[in-house]
């Protein structure tokens, strides 16, 4: 496979997780303003179970089917190639069954013991309809990865978010007035649908591929000699995964119990639960999505360095790669804090929730810098690194959670969730200055960005404040602002001519 290729294959790719990004957001809004804060909170409590879900059934397998199948692809081994999918495809499935077997019928005993809440059984009976579907579609995917044919996993994203929202449109006027629980099992519906119509699609194009490129040669591995293959490589990564949704997991369920040890009742505590995971949390992750596309591309280009001894080229890519993630999550930030009110009403429909936004934004930088540097960690192979960092995120924010929230509200969790950043993001600083010796400039990363962004922002809240206030005032002002934060960066010499070589070279591969 050409570099070349490789590049439109990244570019592919990493378009679709910025559209269905987009799209899952917009979904979202869609879900909040239909069920309202209470049914998020609903919906929420289910999700990270159903990412647990995703991680024991297919976390570890997706990566190893990529890896394998490009290896054996190189040794132009395509006999070895059927084997490694049709196990990996037979030991998911095996693992799904087992897995949505005990969901189903343990739906009752999770809802009231687990979750704290007896109406989401219903839903959790049929989110195990969908593991199988989703375990074995994404072993596929790593096939068509592994081959570098990025548009098959690229579309069936695609088609799974799309379905997802058809599904609630066309299903919310039949279940919502039924009441919460009933909205929920329609947001589910989406789930399964979107998990079923990605699995379809992927395994007609892989028997269309497999007609096509006919696997002519006889593996060379035994069946045995495979499975030990495809399980040692799979299981450490499963075993990652798995203790970090796991994590995640409790720290989502836990918060509505403390809330409503904080003093509100059981429906104010999940609506407040709602508010947060459902509503202010994926508008302040949007912007992420843009570092997404240049954490992709940041592996195999760091790696290849590595692999190549390119010191200089290491540096130089680290240094720039953290200006530009400072310099939108900074943006961000000033943004989220000039109109925390106005984007909840245009978005929501409710401007309460700005309130929520307004200190949240601060955390925009550290929340960023995360993405990237996952991105520069993972290239320079530091699995084993970031694993334990995860940990030590987690489980900071459980202990805010658990200690705090009874005490200070979704305050104590703000606070939890900024020093667990803070906490991990100096150590992951500390690690990537001991590979790499890169010294990052408070002022070039911090000072300069945050500068720009303050004095962006105050002429445009000052003019929002003495005008009269309208949507195509919000948005005028919000160009207007996006304006002067480039105008002052490019002033403070943030844009030189070699940064903005190296930012172009990564759009371009992204």
């Amino acid at each position: 496979m050409s570099h070349r290729n490789l590049i439109i294959g990244t570019c592919i790719l990493a378009a679709a997780n910025f559209l269905t990004k987009c799209m899952g957001f917009f979904y979202r809004v869609f879900m909040a303003n239909t069920i309202g804060a209470e049914g998020m909170g609903l919906y929420q409590l289910i999700l990270p179970l159903y990412s647990l879900m995703w991680s024991i059934t297919s976390a570890g397998f997706t990566t190893t089917v990529s890896r394998l199948t490009a290896q054996e692809n190189m040794r132009n081994a395509s006999g070895n190639i059927g084997r490694i999918v049709k196990q990996s495809a037979v030991i998911c499935l095996i693992i799904s069954f087992a897995v949505s077997s005990c969901l189903f019928l343990s739906a009752d005993v999770i809802a009231a013991e687990i979750l704290q809440d007896t109406r989401t059984a219903l839903s959790l009976r049929l989110l195990a309809f969908a593991v199988p579907f989703m375990s074995v579609g994404s072993c596929l995917r790593g096939f068509f990865m592994g081959l570098q044919q990025m548009t098959v996993p690229a579309f069936s994203q695609i088609l799974e978010q799309t379905l997802r929202i058809g599904s609630i449109f066309l299903l919310a006027g039949l279940f919502v007035p039924m009441g919460l629980e009933y909205a929920c099992f329609a947001a589910v519906c989406g789930i399964v649908l979107g998990e079923l119509g990605a699995f379809c699609f992927t395994f007609f194009r892989y028997l269309h591929f497999k007609r096509r490129k006919k696997f002519v040669r006889k593996p060379t591995l035994s069946s045995v000699s495979t499975l030990r293959l495809i399980l040692s490589a799979a299981l450490p990564l499963a075993a990652v995964r798995i203790t970090g949704s796991l994590l995640s997991t409790i720290e989502n369920i836990l918060i509505p119990g403390r809330l409503e040890l904080y003093g509100q009742s059981g429906a104010d505590a999940l609506a407040a639960y709602g508010e947060l995971t459902g509503m202010v949390l994926p508008l302040l992750t949007l912007p992420s999505a843009l570092l997404m596309a240049v954490s992709v591309s940041l592996v195999p280009e760091i790696s290849q360095a590595c692999a190549g001894s390119q010191t200089t080229h290491i540096r130089r890519t680290v240094s720039v790669t953290m200006l530009f993630t400072a310099i939108i999550g900074i943006g961000a930030a000033c943004v989220y804090a000039v109109f925390p009110r106005e984007i909840c009403y245009i978005v929501y429909g409710r401007s309460s929730l700005g309130g929520l936004l307004f200190p949240l934004a601060f955390l925009c930088p550290l929340l960023y810098a995360q993405t990237t540097l996952s991105g520069l960690l993972n290239g320079l192979g530091e699995q084993l690194f970031l694993f334990w960092s995860h940990m030590l995120s987690s489980l900071i924010t459980i202990a805010f959670v658990w200690f705090g929230i009874p005490l200070y509200g979704l305050s104590a969790f703000c606070a939890g969730w900024f020093c667990s950043l803070l906490a991990v993001f100096l150590w992951s600083l500390r690690r990537l200055k001991q590979r790499t010796g890169v010294i990052f400039s408070i002022r070039e990363c911090f000072c300069k960005p945050l500068l720009a962004g303050g004095a962006a922002a105050l002429p445009v809240r000052y003019g929002i404040q003495i005008l009269e206030p309208s949507r195509l005032l919000f948005c005028g002002s919000l160009v207007c602002m996006g304006i002067l934060y480039l105008l002052f960066l490019f002033l403070l010499g943030c844009f030189s001519k070699e940064n903005l070589q190296i930012l172009l070279r990564h759009t371009k591969r992204t």
